[in-house]
């Protein structure tokens, strides 16, 4: 039988009100000012020996996105980032680098789709990144392909004529996802909250795409086409339903 979906430490909040970044209370002195842009790194285990299909992947990538602030949705860097760009980070580690990473930054927000993992973090600042995260590469992240994922309430449709690679398709799957997280219908989310955040990645043809993105849940992701894709291209979308 596949494994569960897993959000931790998230299973506390689940039931909680759904949060939208917000200034905090009591900013924290370890947070300065942001002086340049703000990307939220995402770490996808690619394990060498068996790596887990790539829609896994995709849809733990984005989960764990969103995981982060669902688990602190008053760190201060959510707002200014929520009003920049929405830039991630999608980086890969392999089982032994995932287990240092999860070891020396105990903050991140732990997501499994199956066998698939991926640990989300709160903004930080792209050019002072963590050594240790910074090391971690970006381009070429591949998975095997694997099986279509059962359906589930809520999917991220993915363009699949566009040829994305892993790490690309897992940055705009979870910009798709916090983009409904934080646009979408709060009752919507709190029933998938509630059932503990099931999550499914669906890919559809240009034409297909274009069709159902008019009936999209949450804002359809277009991309800046700074890798990979032409500026503009339409990438993702969250159904629900």
């Amino acid at each position: 039988m596949p494994e569960p979906h897993r959000l931790d430490p998230v299973e506390s909040t689940l039931n909680e009100p759904s949060p939208r970044p917000e200034a905090p209370e009591n900013p924290e002195a370890e947070f300065p000012e942001p002086t340049g842009e703000l990307v939220q790194p995402i770490i996808l285990l690619v394990d060498r020996e068996e790596p887990c299909p790539e829609d896994e992947g995709i849809a733990v990538a984005a989960l764990a996105s969103v995981g982060a602030l669902l688990a602190n949705p008053r760190h201060p860097y959510w707002r200014p980032w929520a009003q920049g760009a929405f830039a991630k980070s999608v980086r890969r580690a392999d089982a032994k680098m995932f287990a240092k990473v999860a070891g020396e930054f105990p903050g991140h927000t732990l997501a499994q789709i199956g066998t698939a993992r991926a640990m989300g973090f709160a903004p930080m600042q792209a050019d002072s990144l963590p050594k240790r995260l910074a090391k971690l590469q970006v381009s070429g992240t591949t998975l095997p392909p694997g099986s279509p994922m059962d359906p589930t309430a809520v999917r991220i449709t993915l363009n699949d004529s566009l040829g994305m690679s892993t790490g690309k398709a897992a940055a705009q799957a979870a910009h798709a996802l916090f983009a409904w997280v934080l646009e979408g219908n709060p009752q919507d989310l709190d029933t998938w909250r509630a059932a503990g955040c099931p999550l499914s990645i669906e890919r559809l043809d240009s034409k297909a795409f274009r069709k159902n993105a008019r009936s999209a849940s949450g804002p359809v992701i277009h991309d800046a086409g700074r890798t990979e894709i032409t500026p503009g291209s339409a990438t993702a979308f969250v159904n629900v339903g």
